[in-house]
């Protein structure tokens, strides 16, 4: 049966009331393990493809200690999460945005650009710039790298580069119009969602070929087949310090970001308690990081700092048609395209409630919010020359707010708890460090782009 909560207030031996969340009898809701395994599908991305570069950038400790950090850091900004849901009843990010804000005197925050600045009161927007944007992104970028050495291993080894193929954006921008648009359009595309559950054995297939290819591609690299200028080192480094460095801090927040996801599941989780959610979001996100781990520290010891910022690029150099790689390669791409057209959804509907609202459903609002998110994040995809620029930029701006400040100020907003509190001041930490971190991040980024211009 279809499963539905219900929120209750109980009172507490203290005196104390608490808004509790239950299920109505109509059916159970998901396991503990089941709902481990859908956060863990929420969790595990494309950022994974972009940590050994992110780990090159830092060193082997310092990428340790700051995976460490991000990680810590998100379990306890979902902590602050549950609180709230909890507290109001309120069981989706956006509307606890809409909570939080909706008093007099509007907080105006800089939510993904410094020249754009987002009412948050306007809950479409955070929801639109959540996730899925950056996601839809990323993976359209990982479909241009990826798509021409796919088929060129399939087609022919002996391609001098100058078939139709070896064109990415060209390729990009016919898969977009022959797949992922069709897709897109159509107002429900449920069966779609079936295939999140295959991303999690994706990424553990990726962690296990990066683990055994490492023993495949000897060191020092073949000189007849590296491309790569200066003498190749065999030695890792421990610690990294450079301009470079930027980029890891957000890679790994775009890794770890999953906020808009944990209060649905924790409201189908049976018989749902806070404690419970809490261990549900611990174990999955040190699963995550395991596999992060696993996966980025591999990769590093396989091409040192010469690692490429998409990792399975790195594997065409040295080994190029190998079938193990050959397979990653299509599970990537097959996650991907039918993940691009899911995610487009949601972001759709927050854009359609933004210009519409209430409004009957239209076919041409429908049309033209779908094409004109497609379109523009297309043509993101196809400018942006390096796919870490996509998780530098995005995960040092939305990932960084969605991860660290936005929870921060939700939990100041909504909660009752004095500033002195522990939880209090935690959230003002919290907050502070996004933003830092955000400001920092980005400016190295850009003055980087400025100056390899």
């Amino acid at each position: 049966g279809r499963r539905n909560t219900r929120v209750h207030q109980i009172q507490r031996p203290t005196g104390q009331s608490e808004l509790v969340v239950t299920l109505t009898p109509e059916g159970r809701g998901a396991s503990f393990a089941f709902s481990v395994f859908n956060l863990m599908n929420a969790i595990m991305g494309s950022g994974i493809l972009g940590l050994s570069y992110a780990m090159a950038c830092t060193g082997i400790v310092g990428f340790i200690i700051l995976l460490i950090l991000v990680s810590s850091l998100a379990t306890y900004s979902i902590h602050l999460l549950l609180k709230l849901c909890d507290k109001t009843g309120i069981n989706s990010y956006e509307d606890l945005g809409g909570r939080a804000l909706r008093n007099p005197g509007k907080f105006r925050v800089n939510a993904c650009f410094s020249v754009c600045l987002f009412d948050l009161e306007n809950t479409h927007l955070l929801n639109f710039f959540s996730p899925f944007f950056p996601a839809m992104a990323s993976y359209l970028f990982i479909l241009k790298s990826e798509l021409p050495a796919a088929i060129r291993s399939f087609i022919s080894s002996d391609s001098t580069g100058n078939a139709w193929y070896d064109n990415g954006r060209l390729l990009l921008i016919l898969i977009t119009l022959c797949v992922v648009l069709p897709l897109s359009i159509l107002p429900k595309i449920g069966f779609l969602g079936y295939t999140s559950s295959f991303a999690f054995f994706f990424m553990l297939y990726f962690a296990v070929v990066v683990v055994v290819k490492k023993w495949s591609i000897p060191c020092p690299l073949p000189h007849n087949v590296t491309s790569l200028s200066g003498t190749f080192q065999c030695t890792p480094k421990l610690f990294v310090i450079s301009s470079e460095s930027a980029y890891a801090i957000p890679t790994m927040a775009f890794s770890f970001l999953c906020h808009t996801t944990v209060l649905p599941i924790y409201c189908e989780l049976d018989r749902p308690s806070k404690a419970k959610m809490q261990n549900v979001v611990t174990v999955s996100i040190s699963l995550s990081f395991l596999l992060y781990l696993i996966s980025a520290l591999f990769g590093y010891l396989t091409f040192y700092a010469h690692v490429n910022s998409e990792l399975l690029l790195s594997y065409d150099v040295y080994i190029s048609g190998d079938i193990m790689v050959m397979t990653v390669r299509l599970f990537v791409l097959l996650a991907v395209l039918l993940t691009v057209p899911l995610i487009h959804f949601p972001a759709r509907k927050a854009v359609i409630m933004l210009l519409s609202g209430q409004r009957p459903f239209s076919w041409l609002t429908h049309i033209i919010a779908t094409l004109t998110i497609l379109g523009v994040v297309l043509i993101l995809a196809v400018f942006v020359p390096d796919i870490r620029n996509v998780f530098g930029v995005v995960g040092s701006t939305t990932s960084s707010c969605l991860l660290f400040v936005f929870p921060g100020i939700f939990y100041l907003r909504i909660s009752s708890e004095p500033l002195r509190s522990p939880d209090s001041i935690g959230a003002v930490l919290l907050m502070v460090f996004g933003i830092i971190m955000g400001l920092i991040s980005f400016s190295i980024i850009v003055i980087t782009w400025v100056q390899s211009s």
